[in-house]
């Protein structure tokens, strides 16, 4: 198995999530688009729930065959991160079609607006060395730090406490799942990872220690900042 860190962001690093609503609609995408078939949108019959749930559940729905395994996702103002690997042949490519336009076609007809949304094709990075691997999940469910404590990016976090706090109160990826808070579960396809790291335990006690050490040294050639350095929000 092959993982690949996908990442893109918006045109001009303009903001593609305004509100809770787009949330929702990018998470119900990640779902809904993962599957070799093509669907219609079920956005609506879920668009005004607020609270916790399973936005897979749906005892009418078919069985999907899956496109890939959606490891890890972090959504953030003005762009996104997966992590991914491939159920099929050419399945990231398939997939990140059917969702960045599926996206984007919501989004301007949400915002009556017209043009692209992202800012060229995504970017698929192979995570090929061991050191990318042990740091990836880490990096990309901590990209929301940079809302509350952008120092976290040069190791200065001086209450880890309050980082992981902020975290278990960010819906928008999948760290809650990872720690054993229902969020999204079926979005994403998490035993890989966590026999890897630990279970849920292991894994949120892994992540307190990686806020103290905040090395990214061992992951900047697959990190974002070495497409842009300002791709982050700050």
């Amino acid at each position: 198995m092959e993982l690949y860190h996908v990442l893109n962001r918006g045109v001009d690093k303009r903001r593609i999530f305004l509100d809770e609503r787009d949330h929702f609609r990018f998470v119900h995408d990640l779902f809904e688009f993962n599957n070799v078939k093509n669907i219609e949108t079920t956005f609506h019959t879920f668009q005004k729930l607020k609270e916790s749930f399973d936005i897979g559940f749906n005892k009418f729905r078919e069985p999907r065959e899956l496109l890939v395994d959606i490891h890890t996702f972090c959504l953030m103002p003005n762009h996104y991160h997966l992590l991914l690997s491939e159920k099929i042949e050419n399945g990231i490519s398939k997939f990140m079609k059917k969702l960045n336009m599926g996206y984007a076609r919501y989004f301007n007809e949400k915002n009556k607006r017209t043009g692209a949304l992202f800012q060229g094709g995504y970017k698929a990075v192979p995570i090929r060395e061991q050191s990318h691997f042990i740091h990836i999940p880490y990096y990309i469910h901590l990209n929301p730090l940079d809302l509350h404590s952008p120092e976290w990016r040069e190791g200065k976090i001086a209450n880890p406490s309050k980082a992981i706090n902020f975290l278990e109160n960010y819906r928008w990826s999948s760290f809650l799942d990872y720690i054993g808070k229902k969020n999204f579960p079926s979005v994403t396809s998490r035993k890989f990872l966590l026999e890897c790291l630990g279970g849920t335990d292991g894994f949120r006690d892994k992540v307190i220690e990686w806020i103290k050490q905040s090395n990214l040294e061992g992951i900047k050639d697959v990190a974002l900042e070495k497409f842009d350095e300002n791709f982050h929000l700050s």
